[in-house]
């Protein structure tokens, strides 16, 4: 997590959206832990933890709909060709259609939460075909919330950080705690949807 720190102190905010950008059109990169990092740093006044959020906001919700304007290009092909490495073949991403038109925008909310997923779902959602009005207010509410959970949580937590070295032994137990309440939360929904899904 230090270098995370110094990296962001020397670029500042530019390296935060970039990275997240770049993550949320299908590039894996570390996105979630330079946030993570970002908001501690301005828990101990080194950044505004305003800004942070903010820019955590614009380069998730951009990058996703790039991603999404990928998918809609050729994503579908991409799809099928390498997608026998996960078994998907066109009986699958039929399927995996069929289920976006139903549950498209809860997997877009959401899937900024998971690894891969994070990266993917906007060239998925443009793959299938989703609603672009629907994946637009998924895509920005999923990537509001998940700025939130991370950034805000990070930085209320940091705050009862007093010291440099406290903060990087601590911030393992900050990533874990925040972890376990995302988890929590995505339970919840998850078990509401099944109990109002529940035949009367």
């Amino acid at each position: 997590m230090s270098v995370l720190h110094q990296y962001l102190l020397d670029y500042g905010y530019p390296t935060l959206f970039v990275v997240v950008l770049l993550e949320s059109l299908g590039i894996p990169g570390p996105g979630q832990a330079l946030l993570i990092a970002a908001a501690l740093l301005a828990a101990h006044g080194k950044l505004n933890i305003v800004v942070v959020l903010a820019t955590a906001v614009a380069g998730t919700t951009l990058g996703g709909m790039i991603g999404y304007w990928i998918g809609t290009r050729g994503g579908h092909a991409l799809i099928l060709r390498f997608g026998r490495f996960l078994k998907i073949d066109e009986p699958e991403l039929l399927k995996l259609e069929r289920s976006f038109d139903r549950y498209g925008f809860w997997f877009v909310l959401v899937a900024r939460f998971f690894e891969v997923l994070r990266q993917i779902q906007g060239i998925v959602a443009g793959a299938v075909e989703m609603s672009f009005r629907r994946f637009v207010l998924a895509n920005f509410l999923g990537g509001m919330l998940w700025s939130l959970v991370w950034g805000l949580g990070s930085w209320k937590l940091g705050r009862q950080i007093h010291s440099y070295d406290d903060l990087t032994e601590k911030a393992g137990v900050i990533v874990v705690a925040l972890s376990l309440g995302v988890l929590l939360v995505l339970l919840g929904i998850y078990l509401r949807h099944r109990w109002r899904a529940r035949p009367e």
